[in-house]
């Protein structure tokens, strides 16, 4: 049976490519899931000679409008751009509102130990979001399971993370790599990084590490122990 899982995510890409065979196997259990991108792209990182900033924004939008259709997920801005200034106490507004709206039974955000500033940036805020919106279901003493937080294993966010929750998604690995080369610049033309290969080379491994074809990996808020639990979906058994 599947849950509903609402993903914050700095940049378009950042989730589907970390989470997305998770997202696509929730999807096929009827569940659902809400992307929130941080930042709208700026269309000046990993362009393709003779396209404009202005074009290559556009397509980077329209690729992450169709990387949710294939997921069965709903998509949507949280109204910043790359490399422009923000009002980040709006912006933590607006997750916590989504939070409250969605009410979501898990919840995807970036690792904190990133090399990325955006990255991290999203995450902090996403955190106090998260932290204000459980603090207030205790308060009302809801009897419903609070919403349960994990962390994508991101290449860019890998410092003090350790995979302890690992979920299947060996039935939708082709349906993953397919989602994935929806964004351009997954095949390393452009960006100068395979995320394609990478990617698919790292669900292999961590497949490995606990029995699985492929799997990917997530860390809970917990502590940083290595658990290696072994699940069929990102809440299940």
């Amino acid at each position: 049976m599947g849950v509903k899982i609402l993903a914050f995510s700095a940049h378009t890409g950042d989730v589907e490519i970390t989470a997305g065979g998770t997202i696509l196997r929730n999807a096929e259990e009827g569940g659902r899931c809400l992307i929130l991108h941080m930042f709208k792209p700026s269309g000046k990182w990993a362009r393709p000679p003779g396209v404009s900033v202005e074009e290559y924004a556009e397509t980077r939008v329209k690729q992450a409008l169709e990387a949710a259709r294939k997921l069965n997920a709903e998509v949507c801005f949280l109204g910043c751009v790359e490399g422009v200034p923000y009002d980040a106490e709006e912006v933590k507004l607006k997750m916590y509102r989504s939070l409250l709206e969605f009410k979501p039974d898990a919840v995807l955000i970036h690792w904190k130990g990133s090399y990325h500033p955006d990255h991290l940036a999203c995450h902090l805020l996403a955190i106090q979001a998260f932290e204000r919106f459980t603090g207030e279901q205790r308060a009302e003493g809801k009897n419903s399971r609070l919403a349960e937080l994990y962390y994508p294993e991101n290449w860019e966010d890998p410092q003090g993370f350790q995979p302890e929750v690992y979920v299947d998604v060996s039935s939708v690995f082709e349906k993953y790599v397919d989602l994935i080369k929806t964004y351009d610049f997954t095949s390393g033309k452009y960006s100068g990084f395979n995320y394609v290969d990478y990617y698919s080379c790292l669900k292999r491994i961590r497949g490995l590490e606990v029995g699985f074809q492929y799997a990917e990996a997530f860390m809970t808020l917990g502590d940083w122990g290595v658990k290696r639990v072994r699940r069929k979906s990102l809440l299940g058994e």
